[in-house]
């Protein structure tokens, strides 16, 4: 085999010398093709984390927001409490003799009792 045709060795060199240049396109390809579908990779891995985290954001924000009207409608049922106080008090004032009234009738009743005066 060491004296081989100088034919046969001319056209394995020129069938290795298109195959190269194919083997490394191919090569290329192949390497390219795997970080593509690595980046798409990390990309679901992040969407699907994003997707997660909205959804705690939203259960968060649910949560919050039903607190909040809970509080509102209690601290709507205290105004109306002290509404209805206030209210009263009023009415209950009304029925109060005023300070020159008071004054009026003490005269009076000094008027009505002399002796005590002197």
């Amino acid at each position: 085999m060491a004296s081989q045709n100088p034919e046969s060795s001319e056209q394995l060199s020129q069938q290795e010398e298109t195959e190269s240049p194919i083997t490394s396109l191919l090569s290329e390809f192949n390497t390219k093709l795997r970080d593509v579908e690595e980046r798409q990779k990390l990309i679901k891995e992040r969407v699907l984390l994003i997707g997660e985290n909205l959804v705690n954001s939203r259960e968060e924000t649910t949560k919050e927001i039903s607190e909040l009207k809970m509080k509102t409608e209690s601290i709507e049922k205290e105004i109306e409490r002290l509404k209805d106080a206030v209210s009263s008090l009023i009415e209950e004032s009304q029925n109060f003799a005023r300070k020159s009234e008071v004054e009026i009738l003490q005269r009076q009743f000094k008027m009505f009792q002399p002796l005590k005066n002197k």
